[in-house]
């Protein structure tokens, strides 16, 4: 199950915060954003969310 959303801030951890287009704010852990192959992810960039059978976010990809 894919969600797309926009980057509101990428922390030096590696994880970061995004911004589901229904107005959610989602904490998305470090592993999720290197699963996507991101290095560096800027604010205000479009991202698509893969989730978990349990709703984890397991991934950042590329929006769709």
């Amino acid at each position: 199950m894919t969600e797309q959303a926009t980057v509101s801030a990428h922390h030096p951890d590696g994880s970061a915060t995004v911004l589901r287009d229904d107005g959610v704010l989602v904490d998305v852990p470090a592993a999720a954003v290197a699963e996507g192959g991101w290095r560096v992810l800027r604010p205000g960039q479009r991202v698509a969310l893969l989730r978990d059978g349990s709703g984890a976010v397991r991934g950042l990809l590329r929006p769709v």
